[in-house]
């Protein structure tokens, strides 16, 4: 069987063709081909498709919104010598509250999921329509919606409660957490590689949305993610936690009617905060970096900020599990930022946390683990760097999902 995951975010699709041998099969699924459409909307988007562990160079295209995208996504799947697709798995970032579970994709689910818009307006109603589009493409095969809150759904009521009256609580209101996708698959990779799970580990998935999440025994006990995905540790876009009263001055602050001023503040929340609102540069810490070292105060602030962010995240999970195992580092930011990394874990030597430096800025091999350890020999908690794989996540789920139907 050959599985199309779509993992889309506001203005991209990323894409991958994935064979697993039959509904049946216990084998973990293989990627054939990716993808990804970046910059939709932007009037210059960009379109890559090629086999996995392969790359190729991205060419424009015209995209100006997700209906357009989606079409290029399914003419690069359906080309001649690409194997026919028999399932759909989507990655969706909030359920809402009327689901709980990874779901197969009828109205009723279409319908929840127009509901939980309004728990992440920033993410849902691009998957949804990304979703219809994909269906009307792809009719009489199975289409899956995988969430990114379900792994959370371990976190014990005093972890998802927030302190409001009930009469919110009803509706839904509280901590959901995000990022679900990337913690399950480290668990997984770290399963499948043979590797014991850490009793208490913490994961720092860090791209341009950042999380921690607190693992007992591989299940989550605790997120930094709330309500929606921007909530929790500072990101490139995005603030994390504020005071509720800095948003009711926000709101004061703006004109226009209702509508108005809660949009102005939705963009204000969503693109125009965090690490790139703090440095006045473009959302791209590398960027970021180089100002820095070029002498941008606003732009060392921002990284600062940004990694004391996730140190004082780190170091609450550890005190709340009454140690800390291990840490992983996921995402963009947690795979490939070595300065990042090194100054989260800076000067923890005393409580048992020992950055190998050498290791730290050892670059991957070809062929080599993809779970790599950067801690010493002697470090009581050990340091991994591991790859977030949500769209082989997708697939295990999908593949599941099959093997019961």
């Amino acid at each position: 069987m050959n599985l199309l995951v779509i993992n889309s975010g506001s203005s991209s699709i990323k894409f991958s063709v994935f064979h697993t041998s039959d509904a049946a099969s216990s084998a973990s699924p293989q990627a054939l081909y990716v993808g990804e459409a970046l910059g939709i909307g932007s009037g210059h988007a960009t379109f890559s498709f090629h086999p996995s562990g392969e790359k190729s160079p991205a060419s424009l295209i015209k995209a100006e919104d997700s209906s357009e995208a989606i079409g290029q996504v399914v003419a690069a799947v359906t080309q001649p010598g690409i194997p026919p697709i028999h399932a759909v798995g989507y990655r969706v970032v909030h359920p809402g509250p009327r689901l709980d579970h990874h779901a197969l994709i009828t109205p009723e689910v279409l319908d929840a999921l127009d509901h939980a818009s309004l728990f992440a307006p920033l993410h849902d109603p691009s998957a949804v329509k990304i979703i219809g589009e994909t269906m009307k493409r792809f009719p009489g095969i199975p289409h899956v919606a995988c969430f990114d809150t379900i792994f959370h759904q371990t976190m014990p009521e005093t972890a998802t409660a927030y302190a409001i009256p009930e009469v919110y609580r009803e509706q839904g209101v509280r901590r959901y957490g995000a990022h679900g996708l990337s913690c399950e698959s480290v668990v997984e990779q770290l399963r499948a590689s043979g590797t014991p799970i850490p009793q208490r580990m913490v994961i720092c998935h860090l791209g341009s949305g950042c999380s921690a999440t607190a693992l007992v025994d591989g299940r989550s006990l605790d997120t930094t993610m709330g309500l929606t995905p921007t909530g929790g540790v500072v990101m490139g876009t995005r603030p994390g936690d504020l005071d509720p009263g800095l948003l009711l001055y926000l709101l004061r602050q703006m004109t226009g009617d209702r509508d108005q001023a809660l949009n102005a503040v939705e963009q204000l929340l969503n693109h125009d905060c965090g690490v790139a609102g703090l440095s006045g540069v473009p959302n791209d810490m590398q960027a970021t970096r180089k100002a820095a070292a070029e002498g941008n105060q606003r732009a060392q602030l921002a990284i600062d900020v940004f990694t004391r962010s996730v140190r004082k995240a780190i170091g609450a999970f550890c005190w709340l599990m009454g140690g800390l195992d291990a840490i992983v580092f996921a995402g963009g930011i947690g795979e490939h930022d070595t300065q990042s990394r090194a100054e989260i874990l800076n000067q923890l030597a005393s409580l048992g946390i020992q950055l190998d430096e050498a290791l730290n800025i050892a670059e991957k091999k070809a062929g080599s683990p993809e779970i790599h350890r950067i801690s010493t020999s002697e470090s009581k908690t050990e340091i991994l760097v591991i790859p977030a794989k949500e769209d082989w996540m997708i697939a295990i789920h999908l593949q599941r999902m099959l093997r019961t139907a």
